[in-house]
């Protein structure tokens, strides 16, 4: 039986109500609102306060209600096969329904919660995992608070709504506050039909209303909602009428069976308050809030001014005294203006704007709208939203019941000697008591738990690294809010993230490069069954994918964990072979059907790579032959329509294959055609066989670095530009290593002495010193146009490469050539320079936009 129904007399028809029921309507977390509730409670001395809540809490109100350090927050959860919710009630110290649960408390009141629980789907309808309790659509008033902004001539809601009621003249009558506030909220819900959800929840609220007016005699029931369901829960209750209405209280709903839901108290903090952090209801600005709350209008907008020019200093932003008296008297000025009796928080906001930043702004200030602050907010703007919203942090009282998984995290830490840890902690994964520290630290890594960060380990099965290196970090009430909430997936850690790497599989639906991700997720975490069906759920798609990118995913994942996964127990595991077969055999089907695209995709080729590996080192997994991959990979080399990219990578698995092709006419036809697509071509081919390209490097005979060299040194200036950024895309796909033998082997081919190593680095982007050799080189050709040219300086008659190391032999560095392909002397644009152009897309100064060279 629902805990809130436990305590009722067998129904019965009570005498009608002597009183009507006394509705608040109130905007949450409004510290105006707040001060109302408690002015009611003490005149009123109710027998009843209703309060808008998740009525299944009202059995344990007396743990809501102990001396906890707020703001707090009531977590619900609901989970089964289809639905998952999650909520958050937050309670501070001026929500007006903390002020009347505890204010009701105090006066002798019987204080119940009379909404739907949250998990309920008239509540949490949303299954956004991160939407909060109070959202009570603002969009179907938006026109009339519209119309309001305009008639006040404010920019948004809490700007009117601050002008309206939060910033009163001193004395001011808390019934002339209540009678504006019945204006209002009969204003913009008017008689709109809310909608199916909101009808359910307002209709069980006014149920508890009648029950609690039959129970009451003659004394009065206060009843304190958000604003926008008072107006329609006042016209339920006189609509209905209570006389003869059964005294019973309206059952609590619980979750269905095999469904999991509930309820618990968490720490929350000012900042997840915050509209601007995303809190998508309420009061913005917490921080001022509370000092309104504290201290009243006239102290808090002081304490604004005071708290925002800490920050600015406190960080070195330069402010000066002349400054803030400007701002001070601005604000006070604005609010003259705008009618405010006291400033508040919109006047010294604008007041500081308007003297501390002379910059053009890119866009409105942050609070005359809502939202989340983006990237690029000027920095004094971002130190004035969080002066507002204030540092808090709420701490549970310590007879707080908490959910079980808590406690097994904590025994569980302590058992395995990570509790109180200060110092980094080094696992050997190949010791059985490490992997266990290890699988717990993963769980607490997927649940969100703070207090751990892993600096290194194994990035994937086929990573050869057995060591993981975990460093501890501050975690305080974070972390026990964070162990609350995942509470809800179970009571033991290794329970609940299993069930969370669950819900993450079935959220991902059909996209299989997530699942591929999950999959070393559930075998760090040891989560054996959920990989069971993990695996074969990614078998079942592998074959009906139709993008290479997620396939190659799946493949390289699945191949790692059966090649090497010894240290997690995966090794020569037959699902993860079925998975491997089915992804390899559709990689080719797909690499055949690709036509059309200009960019390189580099997910494509880290697909081809994926199938060349399973070619060498798992063919008796696949239903492809070495035989008949490197006929597909022919027929997709020569296709003209594929990719440059592709094509080079399908030539460069012929290669890998053992069956390599003459890549001279290739080579030459894509130099003829379009340089960059040379580029594309090499990143294909360097993707997939850069071995075998690098041995070449190392042989004495002709290779293909020597077949490119020559194609490079002969393009015109113009097209040298233009093919450069792709070409070093192409050679970023050999490490530091592999890229100096290359050079030292374009240094002999010149017949140049010094070291490589200088080549490769460079003070800037040499796609950029290229572009400034153009630029001079087109200066100078102006100036001899125009008879203004230098004498040139007299070169030195052997050519050196320039010297990375002192006591290296050889006069100063040979400056770039005049011309790409020749060595004729040209001024010196800079030492560190290239010898010649053609070897800038050897130098990783930059980055190029493929893989990590350095790995």
């Amino acid at each position: 039986m629902p805990a809130a129904a436990r305590d009722r007399p067998p129904a019965q028809a009570s005498p009608a109500p002597t009183t009507s029921p006394v509705f608040l309507g109130v905007r949450h977390h409004s510290p105006a609102c707040a001060r109302l509730v408690a002015h009611a409670i003490r005149t009123l001395r109710p027998a009843f306060v209703l309060v808008e809540g998740p009525a299944d809490m009202n059995d344990r109100m007396d743990e809501l209600l102990l001396g906890h350090t707020l703001p707090v927050a009531v977590f619900s959860h609901y989970r089964d096969d289809q639905r998952v919710a999650t909520s958050w009630t937050p309670l501070c110290d001026y929500s007006p329904e903390w002020i009347a649960l505890r204010e009701g408390r105090a006066s002798g009141a019987d204080v119940r919660f009379v909404d739907l629980p949250a998990w309920h789907p008239a509540v949490a309808g949303d299954t956004d995992r991160y939407a909060n309790r109070y959202a009570d659509a603002e969009a179907r008033y938006e026109q009339a608070t519209r119309r309001l902004c305009e008639r006040f001539a404010v920019d948004s809601v809490d700007a009117l709504w601050d002008g309206l009621f939060e910033v009163a003249e001193p004395g001011s009558d808390p019934e002339e506050l209540r009678a504006r506030l019945d204006a209002y909220f009969e204003l913009v819900r008017g008689d709109a039909a809310a909608d199916a959800a909101d009808r359910a929840r307002e209709e069980y609220m006014a149920s508890w209303v009648r029950a609690a007016l039959a129970r009451a005699g003659d004394r009065p029931v206060l009843v304190v909602t958000g604003g926008f369901h008072q107006p329609a829960l006042r016209a339920l209750c006189a609509s209905a009428g209570s006389a003869g209405a059964a005294a019973d209280w309206p059952a609590v709903p619980e979750p269905p069976h095999g469904a999991l839901g509930g309820s618990f108290l968490v720490p929350y903090s000012s900042r997840q308050l915050d509209a601007f952090a995303g809190y998508q209801s309420g009061m913005p600005s917490p921080g001022y809030y509370q000092h309104l709350w504290e201290t009243g209008p006239e102290a808090a907008g002081q304490e604004l001014l005071r708290a925002v020019t800490e920050r600015l200093r406190a960080r070195r932003i330069p402010l000066s005294t002349a400054a803030l008296i400007a701002a001070r008297s601005l604000s006070q000025g604005l609010a003259r203006l705008r009618g405010h009796p006291y400033e508040t928080r919109v006047d010294v906001l604008d007041g500081l704007a308007g003297a501390l930043i002379s910059d053009d702004l890119d866009r409105p200030l942050p609070w005359t709208t809502r939202g989340v602050l983006g990237a690029g907010t000027h920095p004094v703007v971002v130190e004035m939203v969080a002066a507002c919203t204030g540092e808090a942090v709420g701490r549970l009282h310590p007879d707080t019941p908490l959910p079980p998984l808590v406690h097994d995290v904590t025994a569980r830490l302590a058992h395995l000697g990570l509790a109180g840890a200060d110092t980094p902690v080094t696992l050997d994964l190949t010791k059985e008591g490490d992997l266990s520290r290890s699988r717990d630290l993963h769980r607490l890594r997927v649940l969100g738990i703070p207090g751990f960060t892993r600096l290194s380990g194994p990035a994937d099965g086929a990573d050869p690294v057995f060591t993981e290196v975990w460093e501890p970090r501050p975690a305080a009430a974070g972390r026990e809010a964070a162990l609350i909430e995942a509470g809800a997936y179970g009571a033991r850690l290794d329970e609940a993230a299993a069930a969370l790497l669950g819900e993450r599989v079935r959220a991902a639906g059909p996209d299989a490069g997530a699942l591929a991700g999950l999959l070393f997720d559930t075998v760090l975490c040891g989560s054996g069954p959920l990989r069971t069906d993990l695996l074969t759920a990614l078998a079942a798609r592998a074959g009906r994918l139709g993008d290479l990118g997620p396939l190659g995913e799946i493949l390289s994942a699945a191949l790692g964990l059966w090649r090497h996964d010894r240290v997690f127990g995966t090794a020569r595991e037959p699902l993860l072979g079925t998975v491997v077969g089915s992804a390899v055999d559709r990689v080719f089907w797909l690499a055949e059907g690709v036509h059309g695209g200009s960019s390189v995709d580099l997910a494509a080729l880290r697909a081809l790579v994926a199938a060349r590996d399973a070619l060498r080192h798992a063919p008796g997994l696949l239903p492809v032959t070495p035989e008949a991959a490197a006929g597909a990979a022919a027929r997709i080399s020569r296709d003209p329509r594929a990719p440059a990219a592709l094509r080079g990578a399908a030539f460069g698995l012929r290669w890998a294959l053992g069956v390599p092709d003459d890549p001279g006419p290739m080579v030459q036809a894509l130099a003829a055609t379009a340089v960059d697509s040379l580029g594309d071509w090499l990143t294909g081919l360097f993707a997939v066989a850069r071995e075998e390209v690098g041995h070449g490097t190392e042989a004495e005979g002709p290779s293909l670095i020597d077949l490119v060299d020559g194609i490079v040194s002969g393009l015109p200036e113009a097209d040298f530009l233009i093919g450069l950024p792709a070409l070093r895309q192409a050679f970023a796909f050999f490490p530091p290593r592999e890229r100096q033998r290359i050079a030292e082997r374009l240094l002999r081919r010149r017949g140049l002495r010094g070291s490589a190593r200088s080549l490769l680095r460079t003070p800037a982007d040499p796609l950029l010193l290229a572009r400034a050799r153009a630029l001079e080189e087109n200066v100078t050709r102006l100036l001899a146009h125009h008879g203004l040219a230098t004498a040139p300086v007299t070169p030195s008659t052997e050519p050196v490469a320039p010297s990375a190391e002192p006591g290296t032999p050889g006069p100063a560095p040979v400056a770039p050539a005049a011309k790409p392909g020749t060595l004729e002397p040209a001024p010196v644009t800079s030492a560190a320079a290239p010898v010649t152009p053609e070897l800038a897309p050897l130098n990783p100064a930059v980055p190029a936009a493929g893989p990590e060279a350095s790995k």
